[in-house]
């Protein structure tokens, strides 16, 4: 009987975990922007790059969509919006 009620246990908690993980990227990287601003950093950038893709510039300091893609962090200003070309 009680390896039954370990089984069943471990189903339980493995369904309830498959929600934090698949948390999409914007709900993720909106968590960690708010403890980096409550930390008082404010010049920093957020970016969710596929997992394979090799960090050289930044900080990996979270993964999203179930662990497909990871968030990196660099320090630094934003990079600036493009701007629309002008028009004649």
């Amino acid at each position: 009987m009680k390896p039954t009620l370990a089984l069943a246990a471990f189903v339980l908690l493995s369904a309830s975990a498959q929600p934090v993980l698949a948390t999409s990227c914007d709900e993720v990287k909106s968590d960690i922007a708010k403890k980096l601003e409550a930390k008082g950093v404010t010049s920093y950038t957020l970016e969710a790059v596929p997992k394979d893709q090799e960090v050289t510039d930044g900080k990996v300091v979270g993964a999203c969509e179930a662990g497909a893609k990871k968030i990196v962090y660099k320090r630094g200003a934003a990079a600036p919006a493009a701007a629309e070309p002008s028009k004649p």
